[in-house]
């Protein structure tokens, strides 16, 4: 018995491609459509062409665009699998249930040039929801930046990564990483800042860091334990009613 052969994702999909397409020119050029009103056989022929569409649109969000980009007549440089146009914005994205999930492609300021504001120098402003988490990429280009009507300084170019679990925020860019674990809160004063050696010992035995390092001295991670969160005991009032019952 001869063994079948077995087709790669690539072939598979350039074949389904293919059969939506022709399903797509056949429905196209029905005759129905070609009559004039509105009869139900060309609305049922213009509803088949429109989950048509649907379905190449699934399809080409599977296409990893392996043959490339080819130019067309208008200018455009599309997919000659899927027809996807080349740095398109996509309105869809498909993900795995389980496994790793790709979403977006590595963002970073290239320009040199400074911008006269925030809106116009951002590249990448992405937040999503993952399982609880919050994560958010920001991208942006040098620009200009005032405060309190100060004179116009200079804010440079940066990629921020964001995330937010259980009310810690760990914020990595290009030239920090800053972790808090408690959100500042609304007309207070904005904590302070100093390095280990600048405080003193009684301080320190306060903070439960535990600073990582190798073998030959160099920091390599920071440890912070949480502390445990303590219940509240009762109001007098509500001890005082459950006894009496």
């Amino acid at each position: 018995m001869p063994r079948m052969k077995k087709t790669s994702v690539e072939e598979r999909l350039k074949r389904a491609m293919r059969e939506v397409i022709r399903s797509m020119d056949f429905a196209a050029e029905h005759p129905a459509l070609a009559k004039r009103g509105n009869s139900r056989e060309a609305k049922r022929i213009a509803t088949i062409y429109q989950q048509l569409a649907l379905a190449w649109d699934f399809l080409a969000l599977q296409c990893k665009h392996w043959d490339g980009f080819v130019k067309k007549r208008d200018g455009f440089r599309c997919c000659p699998i899927c027809g996807t146009i080349e740095d398109a914005p996509e309105s869809w994205l498909l993900l795995r249930r389980n496994g790793r999930k790709t979403i977006g492609r590595l963002t970073r300021p290239t320009s040199r040039e400074i911008f006269a504001n925030k809106r116009a120098a951002l590249l990448l402003d992405d937040t999503l929801n993952f399982h609880g988490a919050k994560f958010r990429v920001e991208v942006g280009h040098a620009r200009r930046s005032s405060l309190f009507r100060a004179p116009a300084i200079t804010v440079a170019a940066h990629r921020t990564v964001t995330c937010k679990e259980s009310g810690v925020e760990c914020s990595i860019d290009d030239h920090m990483i800053r972790l808090r674990i408690e959100p500042r809160r609304a007309r207070t004063a904005p904590p302070g800042g100093a390095f280990p050696w600048e405080l003193p010992r009684k301080a320190l035995k306060r903070f439960p860091v535990l600073l990582e390092y190798d073998e030959r001295g160099r920091f390599v991670g920071l440890c912070i334990f949480r502390p445990v969160a303590t219940r509240r005991p009762p109001p007098a009032a509500a001890v005082k009613t459950q006894g009496s019952g």
